[in-house]
């Protein structure tokens, strides 16, 4: 395999709601050391893949207000590898501009797809992985995704089930894909965990730009059509100012429902990598080294009293004593704080609304 044709697009447009008062609008969590180590989530996504490829071949497709924020975080990119949406329109047009865009630059171009806020404890494992399926994705016209082996009934999490008797030559972690599920109730995804023929879905993809846009003008022909129309602007001075109009002409929906669950051509990596999409406070909260009482404090200045299972993220500047509470979140960040319990956060979301409603 000529590893000159292998490429990364990092996905770093979201808002990440869900972590709020950490994340907000103007600075949501993939730019936020979230974990502690000392790098933010998008940094560290952008250096697991320096295992994969050169550092020229990555890109990072985010929306126009959060470019000085990556050129911040990664200030060894250059302008051309960072890719402005002008609007949120979810990752099926998402991946479809930086797939074509790297197309119309290399045509043997394989791709490897990842949001930017997700952990993986075990990187050389997933190295090994995405290399394999790059590989593959080399020889062969079908889309790869990398499924998780769930460690519970999660559900959160959307599940992709895999034929049992289909494993590949290539890769005996190899598998073609039989079903995606949205994200099930407990009783669904306890079901799930005993068949042992279902897995998380990562929302990680690898294929050739060649095999994703044929598959883009088999299932999505609106949103081919928009990008298609683009070969020869790309990396040009045009392309901002095409994509500024194009966009608002693109409709917004997920790959997974614009072409995963329709495409006949899927297969799944079984993977165990120490994966979470850190979606929620509770993700985090499992993610977190924990004290005596399952508390998993961030913060320095942290008192806590008859208090267990609970998620402690304040300032370090901030003296906070808590007494009394179990199961909770305490969350404090520029001028906002939020205390709800662990099994209310859903409910997230809707505070963040009221909040804008009130503040029109």
């Amino acid at each position: 395999m000529n590893n000159s044709n292998n490429y990364v697009v990092i996905m770093a447009g979201g808002v990440g709601e869900r972590f709020w008062p950490m994340s907000r609008e103007t600075r949501p969590k993939q730019f936020i050391d979230i974990l502690g180590t000392g790098k933010t989530l998008l940094r560290q996504t952008y250096e697991r893949f320096l295992r994969v490829c050169a550092a020229e071949k990555i890109y990072v497709v985010t929306n126009k207000k959060y470019s000085e924020l990556v050129r911040a975080q990664i200030p060894e990119m250059n302008s051309g590898q960072l890719i402005c949406e002008p609007a949120r329109k979810n990752t099926a047009p998402c991946i479809a501009y930086a797939c074509y865009k790297i197309y119309d630059m290399n045509p043997n171009a394989n791709v490897v797809v990842a949001p930017s806020d997700h952990i993986i404890l075990k990187e050389d494992e997933f190295s090994d992985i995405i290399k394999s399926a790059l590989q593959v994705a080399s020889k062969e016209n079908r889309l790869f995704t990398l499924g998780i082996t769930p460690s519970r009934p999660d559900t959160g999490y959307g599940y992709i089930q895999f034929n049992e008797d289909s494993s590949f030559p290539e890769d005996q972690r190899l598998k073609k894909v039989k079903t995606f599920t949205e994200k099930p109730d407990l009783n669904l995804a306890e079901s799930f965990l005993d068949s042992g023929d279902f897995l998380w879905n990562s929302g990680i993809f690898i294929w050739s730009c060649d095999a994703i846009i044929s598959a883009f003008e088999k299932y999505q022909p609106e949103i081919s059509f928009i990008f298609r129309e683009a070969l020869g602007k790309y990396n040009t001075p045009e392309e901002q100012s095409y994509m500024d109009v194009a966009y608002t002409t693109c409709k917004s929906i997920s790959i997974d429902y614009a072409i995963m669950e329709k495409a006949e051509n899927v297969f799944v990596f079984v993977s165990d990598v120490g994966w979470s999409d850190l979606g929620t406070w509770g993700s985090l909260f499992d993610a977190r080294p924990k004290d005596q009482n399952n508390n998993a404090v961030m913060g320095k200045e942290v008192l806590l009293y008859e208090s267990s299972d609970c998620i402690i993220n304040v300032p370090n500047d901030k003296r906070i004593v808590i007494q009394g509470l179990n199961g909770y979140i305490v969350a404090e960040s520029d001028n906002a704080m939020l205390i709800c319990h662990k099994s209310q956060e859903q409910q997230i979301r809707k505070f963040v609304k009221d909040i804008k409603l009130k503040k029109k």
